[in-house]
């Protein structure tokens, strides 16, 4: 793993409160699991930011050794990975992912 990319997707991480890395962009997914994961996230009414795999080789080769999570989409919530389109889904589902984008978008002064 190269340290220049490793820090670069610590310092994505750090900045970024809510941040998905996926394959496309929300406008425009590039895969099924991706545009899944973007509709969850739309639908809970948090700004997020994202980082497009497709056009980012090195972080699409580095990030899932960096995760150790092997599949794309990875969200990102206060530093920490929640996971992949499954569980996105299914804390969509069930309430849990709406009331932890709330929660950390409250405590981000950038998102209003």
């Amino acid at each position: 793993m190269s340290e220049e990319v490793v820090s670069a997707i610590k310092a994505q991480i750090a900045d970024n409160p809510i941040l998905l890395y996926m394959k496309g962009s929300p406008q425009a997914p590039q895969c099924g699991f991706s545009a899944q994961t973007v509709q969850c996230m739309v639908a809970c009414g948090q700004r997020f930011a994202y980082v497009d795999i497709l056009s980012n080789p090195e972080i699409r080769a580095t990030l899932p050794g960096y995760a150790n999570w092997p599949t794309f989409p990875q969200l990102w919530v206060a530093g920490e990975l929640v996971g992949g389109c499954d569980i996105i889904t299914e804390m969509f589902e069930s309430g849990e992912l709406q009331t932890l984008l709330e929660e950390v978008g409250a405590a981000d002064p950038a998102a209003e």
